[in-house]
């Protein structure tokens, strides 16, 4: 299986083309180019952890917006499939079209193993959550990869990394706190140009 490269702190973002959910191109970075973007890959339409942080980041749109930050989440569905998706799980998030995932290997996301996906106590727990939530397990639609790991990225304005969440398993999303606040809870709209760099 390909190793893919991931991003770290202050690495500037790639950018990869998606699809409106009508089917219009449209380049990640024109997204991060006036406002910092909450970047939100997801797995497949039957995943359901993803469905359960996408309902996270809905309750918590008013307080993220607050924050400064735009949101959009990325699937591997069809434009068609992902309007209908987004319709229920995702109302009023921008949701984007990735179907041959260019954007997921551009950050680096690639495809979990079994212990990642399946067989973990982490992921079992965590889809016993998930169900008691009204999130239930289905098979992912055709064309759509269940072994296809999620990832939750931070872009500044100035098109670089500020936060770049990795799951472990596919029940490891980020808490919402982090997602508004980072580790260090300073505005994510402020460039980096610390030690750290």
């Amino acid at each position: 299986m390909e190793k893919l490269a991931r991003l770290k702190f202050n690495d500037p973002a790639p950018d990869a083309p998606v699809l409106t959910t009508a089917g219009e191109p449209v380049w990640l970075s024109t997204l991060w180019s006036e406002k910092t973007l909450l970047l939100a890959f997801t797995r497949h339409f039957g995943c359901p952890q993803c469905k359960e942080m996408l309902a996270e980041l809905v309750d918590a749109r008013t307080d993220i917006e607050h924050a400064g930050l735009t949101l959009a989440a990325v699937t591997q569905g069809t434009p068609a499939e992902t309007a209908e998706f987004c319709r229920s799980q995702a109302p009023g998030v921008v949701c984007l079209s990735d179907p041959e995932r260019k954007g997921y290997r551009a950050y680096g996301l690639e495809r979990g193993n079994l212990w990642q996906v399946a067989l973990s106590p982490q992921v079992v727990a965590g889809t016993a959550r998930a169900r008691k939530r009204g999130h239930h397990a289905e098979m992912p639609p055709k064309g759509q990869d269940a072994m296809q790991m999620s990832g939750t990225f931070i872009i500044g304005s100035d098109g670089r990394i500020r936060l770049p969440y990795y799951y472990d398993t596919i029940a490891d999303h980020p808490p919402v706190d982090l997602l508004l606040h980072g580790v260090l809870s300073t505005g994510w709209d402020k460039p980096f140009n610390g030690p750290l760099a």
